[in-house]
């Protein structure tokens, strides 16, 4: 749910007496957690450090930024990247072209399984009453 049209964006209070400190003075950085801040025209020009759960992002704030989180624009997570198909069949020891083809290969001792298509003998209230 949205939050509602006549409470506004939701700034923390920190924010805006530091913004309005650096309006005068220099453009030292602003260290916020406030991930949940929206952005607002004031913020624009000023550049912020958005803790991301471990350090600290630096961004400066442009015109198409605002009404978005500040949030946004620290991710959380890393992406490492997808492994690629010929890398990911080097690990598992086979090769992708031989294995596609072929039928999966059982443990040696193991017992072989019935198919799901086989008839198994129904089970029923006269099993072994006869």
């Amino acid at each position: 749910m949205a939050r509602g049209i006549w409470k506004g964006p939701f700034v923390h209070p920190s924010l805006l007496k530091q913004v309005d400190k650096l309006k005068t003075g220099n453009k030292k950085p602003i260290k916020t957690w406030s991930r949940n801040s929206t952005i607002i025209p004031e913020f624009v020009g000023h550049s912020f450090l958005i803790h991301n759960g471990r350090t600290f992002i630096p961004i400066t704030i442009s015109e198409e930024m605002v009404g978005h989180k500040l949030g946004e624009f620290s991710p959380t997570r890393k992406f490492a990247g997808h492994t690629p198909a010929d890398k990911k069949a080097a690990a598992e020891g086979g090769d992708s072209k031989a294995s596609a083809g072929s039928a999966p290969k059982a443990a040696p001792g193991a017992t072989p399984k019935a198919s799901p298509g086989a008839a198994a003998p129904a089970k029923g209230k006269d099993d072994g009453k006869k």
